[in-house]
């Protein structure tokens, strides 16, 4: 019978045997042309459209505000000199330009998240139910039609841009879910980091190459095509994900039969169908799940502070023009995205080759990705006009979050595969809070744009991230939990 660990400290004995016995009895599939592979990278493209159309609002508004009233010690505005090699060029607007005050603003960057906080519980609960595969295309496919109306809802005025805004947000909310509902059934256990984070680093890159793309859009055309561009690529994802991925091994009509068994051999004692009976109290009670949920809030707060806000940092105190403001607010996203493919990949092999239990390497990955960025972001606060140390600061803070990539970020497959996307829902509900309330919160203390403004913004967000840490270490674990594997036990119910 498979060893399972319970809610203590005996976690730390975890032994990689558990799931090297299960890959070990059939020969290994190569990576290389594989079907687990494609769709990592298939899903990784999904990712880039669903993080472009959530962020290119961030550098549009830019240009989408009058700010023809701002008093300014500089031409540009902005608290800091302007640059002035290369000289400032200026832009045509050809587009309609809005009187919307930093609480407007706020609330417009921030409306996403209410959408998208409705849907993270009942988009784990569907995949689950009726499979993640049209789950996930459908809520992509209704965010970008919402995204071609932006234009239209900005010219109507902003409860209507907010509204849209929602929109996105509850197409987008069932995203993550289903997306760890199918990685439940195509990730070898110890390949989950590498997956993953080929997978998620979607989001990442979906935000270097938005905002530096969005500048050049919005200088040469103008902002309303921003919308219209990303939306482009997110109908020519729809139609890709319709015809290449499948819900499962078991029902993919190309997979080789070496893959198939492979995959399906290395999860067959982990997984387990309970029809509608999911164990909710045992769910919600348990604590390396809050530890989770503590973490992912935490970590989330300051990746959606700068997510939101840091195109008008870039703007308003270091004064960049909206062509270097997307290039230079993408750098961070830019580290982020290589350090997380990079930590899964040393996650992976410390897991198989070193023999490290997954409770370790979750923990160590964790540490590193919430603590580097919490002390680099308050160093960021300290560099004053120093243009090359601030970006370089923020550079640091946002790719060392990579790092947690491979820690808590993917530990709800650790603990309950079975119910993964459930799992994600609910840490994901909380971690949507600080997107909800982090930009208002963050505008409202920075309304005179002083540098000493956003210094207090940065030591909050680097204190959230400190205490999340610490309550992950304390209370994470790395492998199944009993109420996940329960039904083994129950005649009812068969595993997988």
């Amino acid at each position: 019978m498979e060893r399972y660990e319970s809610d203590t400290e005996g976690d730390e004995q975890e032994t990689p045997l558990l799931h090297r016995g299960h890959e070990d009895k059939v020969q290994r599939a190569p990576a290389c042309c594989s079907f687990r592979y494609g769709l990592a990278f298939l899903s990784c493209y999904g990712f880039f459209v669903v993080y472009s159309l959530r962020v290119n609002l961030s550098v549009a508004m830019v240009d989408m505000l009058n700010n023809t009233h701002h008093s300014s010690g500089n031409h540009s505005g902005s608290l800091c000199p302007s640059h002035s090699h290369p000289p400032r060029p200026k832009r045509n607007h050809t587009a309609s330009v809005y009187d919307w005050d930093s609480e407007t603003q706020g609330w417009i960057l921030g409306s996403f998240f209410y959408g998208y906080i409705l849907t993270q519980i009942p988009g784990g609960y569907l995949a689950g139910r009726f499979g993640p595969k049209w789950l996930m295309g459908f809520g992509i496919l209704g965010t970008v039609i919402f995204t071609l109306l932006t234009p239209v809802a900005a010219d109507l005025g902003p409860s209507y841009l907010i509204a849209v805004r929602v929109m996105e947000g509850i197409g987008e909310g069932v995203t993550f879910p289903a997306m760890h509902t199918m990685w439940a059934v195509w990730a070898p256990p110890l390949e989950r980091s590498r997956l993953l984070t080929i997978s998620y680093t979607g989001a990442q890159i979906g935000t270097v190459i938005s905002l530096p793309l969005s500048g050049e859009i919005c200088f040469y055309l103008d902002w309303t095509y921003v919308f219209y561009i990303f939306g482009a690529f997110g109908i020519l994802w729809f139609i890709l994900w319709t015809f290449m991925v499948y819900d499962s091994p078991n029902t993919h009509p190309w997979i080789s039969e070496r893959e198939r068994v492979f995959i399906t051999t290395s999860l067959k004692n982990e997984l387990c169908t309970s029809g509608n009976n999911i164990p909710w109290r045992a769910i919600v009670t348990s604590r390396p799940l809050w530890a989770i949920v503590v973490a992912h809030f935490s970590y989330n707060w300051t990746f959606y502070t700068l997510l939101t806000l840091l195109p008008t940092y870039m703007n308003d105190i270091l004064g960049f023009s909206i062509q270097q403001n997307g290039m230079l607010s993408a750098l961070p996203y830019l580290g982020c995205a290589v350090l997380a493919v990079l930590s899964g990949q040393v996650a992976d092999y410390l897991r198989e080759r070193c023999q490290y239990s997954t409770v370790k390497v979750r923990k160590a990955f964790t540490i590193v990705g919430m603590m580097g960025p919490a002390v680099f972001l308050v160093a960021a606060g300290y560099t004053g006009c120093n243009y090359t140390l601030a970006v370089t600061f923020l550079t640091l803070s946002s790719s060392l979050g990579g790092v947690s990539a491979s820690g808590f970020n993917i530990n709800h497959l650790d603990i309950a595969p079975s119910y993964a996307g459930i799992l994600l829902g609910i840490t994901n509900t909380f971690a949507t809070i600080p997107g909800m309330v982090g930009p208002v919160i963050a505008t409202a203390l920075t309304k005179q744009n002083t540098i000493e403004e956003w210094q207090t913004v940065f030591y909050i967000a680097a204190a959230i991230n400190l205490f999340g840490a610490l309550v992950y270490t304390l209370c994470g674990r790395g492998t199944v939990q009993p109420w996940a594997l329960r039904q083994v036990h129950d005649k009812h119910f068969h595993c997988r």
